[in-house]
């Protein structure tokens, strides 16, 4: 469906791409698994342009296994050749188990050594076709995970995916105090939460969704004003979504709106 591409600038110039749940056995460490897989022509690339939900992944190549921290703007990746990846869009849970500080990886990727995680991953990818081959990569992948976590997830830990929860899926949060009130703790119970397990602070977090939102209620319907968008996600006004969609993506809500129109951007 549509709405599964939230935070994809240009969803019809996608690769092969399936988005599956994570597994029982890491519910607390994983919001979804993501397989991208792509065969394209010699000489052509395939620019895919990302407005990243604001957490971190851990991400299963062929060449390895990296970790990327929060992203703070929109980004892009080009593909060419023959390739796929598989990757997990982490909870804040699970940060910890790569990084004592997610803020400084922002934007940011690095290598882990997690050998064990990409020779099964990778035996997976290669030996096996269409959904038997990405089931079989998610259960490879959660299996690693939850070995490699262990069976604890503290309260803190917790607390940290209630809020990115809370933040991500309910429209009325629209400032700091609407998320403490929700989950009845105080405002610097919240930053310092953000701050250990996710890279971002609440407010950081609340304009990343808005900007999500935004972005793809202008996709969606071409019709829809774009002041009466501000007003529904909380922007004080149509100026200051514009300059949302400058400062963070490029480009302006009309920009980005004539360009998805005319297909043009990769």
């Amino acid at each position: 469906m549509e709405s599964s591409f939230k935070g994809i600038l240009y969803p019809a110039r996608l690769p092969s791409f399936h988005r599956l749940p994570a597994p029982a056995s890491v519910a607390d460490l994983v919001q979804w698994i993501w397989i991208p897989e792509w065969d394209i022509e010699p000489g052509r690339t395939s620019r895919q342009h990302l407005i990243a939900y604001p957490g971190s992944n851990l991400v299963v190549q062929p060449d390895g296994v990296a970790f990327s921290g929060p992203t703070t703007r929109a980004a892009h990746r080009d593909l060419a050749g023959r390739g796929w990846a598989v990757g997990a869009l982490l909870r804040p849970a699970a940060v910890p188990l790569f990084t004592d500080d997610p803020a400084s990886l922002r934007d940011t990727e690095v290598a882990v050594a997690a050998e064990d995680l990409h020779r099964s991953v990778s035996a997976v990818m290669n030996t096996y076709d269409g959904d038997t081959r990405r089931e079989r990569a998610v259960d490879a992948f959660a299996g690693w995970l939850a070995c490699f976590a262990g069976p604890a997830v503290s309260e803190e830990a917790l607390l940290a995916n209630r809020l990115m929860d809370v933040i991500g899926s309910d429209a009325s949060v629209v400032r700091v105090e609407d998320a403490a009130s929700a989950l009845a703790v105080s405002q610097r119970t919240l930053q310092r939460v953000a701050r250990k397990y996710i890279g971002l602070s609440p407010a950081a977090l609340i304009r990343r969704r808005r900007l999500q939102d935004a972005a793809e209620r202008t996709r969606l319907d071409a019709s829809a004003d774009l002041a009466a968008i501000a007003a529904e996600l909380g922007y004080a006004d149509h100026a200051h979504l514009t300059n949302d969609f400058q400062k963070y993506l490029g480009f302006t809500p009309s920009t980005y709106r004539q360009a998805v129109a005319a297909g043009s951007g990769g």
